[in-house]
């Protein structure tokens, strides 16, 4: 490789074309991670459905911190309770499956 062969930085191998993605993640880390989160969003959604068919078992959306405003047909719904109990529970599954 000499001064003219049309590569001024000295670099070794082919260059990319221009427009070309060159992704850090391969394609079956990708693959992996879409096969997680599906499977997560398959329990939650199993966890849900349970729950409602078992009273007491799950009472997300109506725990007693729960606010909840309305006259007529318009009402808002703030689950104060409900977001700090699951950031709390999220934060505790996330740091116990860090530390391992």
């Amino acid at each position: 490789m000499g001064a003219g062969d049309g590569n001024p930085s000295g670099e070794v191998g082919p260059r990319p074309r221009p427009g070309a993605m060159i992704s850090p993640v391969g394609t079956g880390n990708l693959g992996r991670l879409l096969l997680g989160a599906g499977a997560l969003l398959l329990a939650v959604g199993a966890l849900l459905v349970l729950a409602e068919r078992l009273p007491g078992f799950l009472r997300l959306g109506r725990l007693p911190g729960d606010l909840s405003f309305g006259k007529g047909s318009f009402r808002v719904y703030f689950p104060l309770a409900t977001s700090l109990l699951l950031s709390v529970v999220l934060s505790l599954l996330l740091w116990v499956l860090r530390r391992r």
